[in-house]
C-alpha cells in the first residue's frame, strides 16, 4: 500500500468518525417527546376552553337535529 493510499484511508476513516452520530438518536427522541408533550398540553388547553366546547356542542347539535 502506498503512502498516498494510506493517507486517503486514514482521511476517510477520520471523516467517518467525525460524521457518525450514533449518540444523537437518544437526544432526538427526547426532544421529540418533549415537543409532543408540549403540543399536547397546548392543544388540550385550547380544546377544553369554553368557546371551543360551546362551538363544538352547537355543531354537533345542529348535525343531529332532524328538524329541517
Amino acid at each position: 500500500m502506498s503512502i498516498a493510499n494510506s493517507f486517503r484511508a486514514i482521511q476517510a476513516r477520520l471523516t467517518m468518525v467525525m460524521v457518525e452520530d450514533d449518540g444523537m438518536s437518544t437526544v432526538e427522541y427526547a426532544i421529540g417527546t418533549i415537543a409532543a408533550a408540549a403540543f399536547g398540553a397546548i392543544l388540550y388547553t385550547v380544546v377544553t376552553g369554553d368557546s371551543i366546547v360551546s362551538a363544538l356542542t352547537n355543531i354537533i347539535s345542529r348535525a343531529l337535529n332532524t328538524n329541517v
